[in-house]
């Protein structure tokens, strides 16, 4: 099954490199399922690899300037301040088995659930098609006019930063459009930005479980050099496919996947 995995691990990579983000969302499911891992340590693992793959994407971003400092600053340090504290604290003091609502529930079952619905999430984003809207563009550009803007994107760092910890993904489908629209960036600068959040929020969340965690480093490092590789392939393979046909199959895939997670882990746990 460890073969298998880097497999896997390989076709994430490669996916990254086609379509620029994404493939990381599966991680967490590949080392639970394939790789035996339990919960909480497949999202301490993940938070790497997707730091390390983002920091990857994001340097032929830097390259071109196709990043915006003064908006990843405005977003990233409420969502790197709350990415830590819950690897530090929350996530350590979680009960292995407790009571919610009633109902007996596990830390394992808790994280895989609510990274299904992320998942779900994620996918959504990848199959919708994108119509320009010019009466809710109207919209969002007086929001992002009001004082409400700001305050907005600093509660929305907050969430990412709680999504990351919580469940070691990246959640660039909610940053990109705040940096779109209430941080005013193209398209190109925010995918950049973006990039650049997700890496720093995950190797700063995963830092947070260094004393907390016993990690193999042997194979968390061949793991990641496995999705970088994938990662060199996909961005050569890239050349030959369209990215924006490849999103939306992509996206019926881990729709898929997120269901299937969200069965096992409810109805068939």
């Amino acid at each position: 099954m460890t073969t298998l995995g880097f497999i896997l691990f390989l076709c994430i990579g490669i996916i990254l490199g086609l379509i620029g983000g994404g493939g990381s969302i599966l991680g967490v499911p590949v080392l639970v399922y394939i790789m035996g891992y339990g919960a909480d340590e497949a999202t301490t693992y993940s938070l790497f690899i997707v730091g390390l793959t983002s920091l990857i994407g994001a340097i032929a971003y830097l390259r071109k300037g196709e990043i915006s400092v003064e908006a990843m600053l405005r977003f990233s340090i409420a969502s790197l301040i709350t990415v830590f504290c819950v690897r530090k604290f929350v996530m350590p003091n979680i009960p292995a088995n407790f009571q919610l609502l009633g109902f007996d529930m596990s830390k394992h079952i808790l994280i895989m659930v609510i990274f299904a619905i992320l998942i779900l999430a994620s996918s959504y984003n990848m199959i919708k098609k994108r119509k320009t809207d010019r009466i809710n563009q109207l919209k969002w550009d007086e929001f992002s006019k009001s004082p409400l803007g700001l305050p907005f994107v600093i509660l929305l760092g907050i969430v990412v930063g709680f999504i990351t910890g919580f469940v070691g993904a990246g959640g660039g489908f909610i940053i990109v459009p705040v940096l779109i629209f209430f941080l005013r960036l193209s398209f190109k600068k925010a995918i950049g930005t973006s990039l650049c959040i997700i890496a720093i929020n995950s190797l700063i969340g995963f830092t947070g479980n260094i004393g907390h965690q016993e990690i193999d480093w042997m194979f968390l490092i061949s793991i990641s050099a496995i999705c970088g590789l994938g990662i060199l392939l996909g961005s050569l393979l890239s050349n030959y496919f369209s990215s924006q046909k490849l999103k939306p199959a992509f996206g019926w895939f881990t729709l898929c996947v997120g269901i299937i997670v969200l069965i096992k882990e409810t109805i068939l746990h």
